[in-house]
């Protein structure tokens, strides 16, 4: 029986003044490569309907292959421009919940009620939690039995240095590592964009767009 696995984008397409959205890279890598293994994959986000793209994640330097694949498919840009929502989804139908980056995640992921509940959901039946570049910023506000889900796990996610160098670190609402390392997370970090995954447990982490891949072989390894 193939897995099922819940990715949920943001519904978010503006940080302060700047246009954003979804990376696709994070949400098309894992996309193929949990459908190669047999696995589906539900394509939701925080208010459903049409997701968001970042439209950096669209420029040539940017564009992967996964993401090329992803733009070309119909029916996978149906799921995109149909996305259930969040709140009409059921996390006790999954086996794992995925959550991708883009700036738009840092937006309306930390408040969303429905995702928090999904996160909590997923947490206390066991699930896998996994989330790749800002991605980990819906996570933020999820708590079991009154402490944060991150608190005493080792984590990874976008860092200072990353956020820095594209120069949002003064538009985004926090920083994500020190959002993380201020709930109790022991937040790891490898090479500024350099593919850098962290497990513990169920818990499964990626620091930068180029961990979106390694992320979703991490993720199959813990399900399998």
């Amino acid at each position: 029986m193939g897995k099922k696995i819940l990715s949920v984008a943001t519904s978010s397409d503006q940080l302060g003044d700047i246009k954003t959205g979804l990376w696709l890279e994070e949400l098309a890598a894992p996309y193929y490569i949990w459908k190669k293994k047999g696995y589906s994959v539900t394509v939701a986000s925080i208010k459903g309907g049409q997701i968001p793209l970042d439209p950096m994640s669209l420029k040539d330097d940017y564009l992967t292959e996964p993401s090329k694949t992803f733009l070309d498919s119909e029916a996978a840009m149906k799921e995109l421009k149909n996305s259930p929502s969040v709140k009409s989804v059921n996390m006790d139908e999954y086996d794992a919940l995925y959550i991708p980056g883009g700036h738009g995640i840092m937006i309306d992921g930390p408040k969303d009620p429905h995702l928090r509940k999904t996160v909590e959901t997923a947490a206390k039946q066991g699930k896998v939690i996994s989330a790749v570049c800002h991605g980990p910023a819906g996570l933020v506000s999820a708590e079991v039995d009154g402490k944060p889900v991150v608190k005493g796990r080792k984590v990874t996610a976008f860092s200072n240095s990353e956020e820095k160098n594209v120069g949002k670190e003064s538009e985004v609402p926090f920083l994500l590592e020190d959002k993380l390392k201020e709930l109790g997370a022991k937040y790891e970090k490898g090479k500024d964009w350099s593919p850098h995954v962290v497990t513990d447990g169920k818990l499964v982490t990626g620091q930068n767009p180029q961990s979106s891949a390694p992320l979703a072989e991490a993720v199959a390894k813990v399900l399998e």
